[in-house]
């Protein structure tokens, strides 16, 4: 059976005209646990530097995904990671169809390892890969997704 998830988003108009260029992109965004992230579109859009993007949670969203996967990938072979850290990115741009998207997404992990074994860098270069190949949001984008390893 397949599980679900579910987030709410809410936006109100708060002022007394609706432009498309001034309207307040602003709005909030729940989350079934009790989670409540403040959101807006980009600063490049007219949003809130001080929110959350859409992009940034994309992003944001495949590299926890990544990591979690890895992290049990690593766990299920034994290996203990001791830190797990990653500086992802995304760039938009446009589809071949001219449509703006996000065009590339790209996460720089770089782990830590602790326990007897220290896993070299072909092993977890593997590792990142079979993450990769079962990590849920990387198979629900269209986008170029890169794994860099820092090691």
């Amino acid at each position: 059976m397949p599980s679900e998830h579910r987030a709410t988003v809410r936006w109100e108009r708060t002022t007394t005209d609706f432009d498309a260029k001034t309207f307040d992109r602003n709005h909030v965004i729940e989350y079934d646990g009790g989670e409540h992230v403040r959101a807006s579109t980009g600063p490049d859009y007219g949003g809130d530097p001080a929110c959350v993007d859409p992009e940034q949670g994309l992003v944001g969203a495949l590299a926890s995904c990544h990591m979690l996967t890895f992290l049990t990938v690593a766990a299920i072979r034994k290996l203990v990671v001791d830190r797990y850290e990653d500086a992802a990115y995304a760039e938009v741009g446009k589809n071949a169809a001219g449509k703006m998207m996000v065009s590339r997404m790209v996460l720089r992990p770089r782990v830590v390892f602790g326990g007897p074994v220290q896993p070299d860098a072909a092993t977890v270069t593997a590792l990142h890969e079979k993450a990769h190949a079962n990590c849920f949001i990387a198979n629900s984008v269209r986008s170029e997704v890169s794994v860099e390893p820092q090691c």
